[in-house]
């Protein structure tokens, strides 16, 4: 079992910045894939950024360029580095992690971007 918690959300105004961090306690070893989502109200969730036990990266287009992954192995954490936020940004934030062939998810943390 893998437990996860974030931190990090807020009300921030249109162009501002927030860093949201996750860290994983339990069966931590050899975790993979580490990500984020987002889910905006009437909305499905939809991911926002990946990254890989090696640090390869992915992201949704509507971040690219605006939102950084990044990991830290020797913490069980992942961090996403949110720049220039738009009001469109605005939604739960979750973190997502695979282990052992299982997606665990954190309990979500709200941002709200205001225009």
């Amino acid at each position: 079992q893998v437990q996860l918690v974030e931190s990090g959300g807020g009300l921030v105004q249109a162009g501002g910045s927030l860093r949201l961090s996750c860290t994983a306690s339990g069966r931590t070893y050899s975790i993979g894939s580490m990500g984020w989502y987002r889910q905006a109200p009437g909305k499905q969730r939809e991911l926002v950024a990946v990254i890989s036990r090696s640090e390869t990266t992915n992201y949704a287009d509507s971040v690219k360029g605006r939102f950084t992954i990044s990991r830290d192995n020797a913490k069980n954490s992942v961090y996403l580095q949110m720049n220039s936020l738009e009001p469109e940004d605005t939604a739960v934030y979750f973190c997502k992690v695979l282990w052992a062939g299982i997606d665990y998810w954190g309990q979500g943390t709200q941002v709200t971007v205001s225009s």
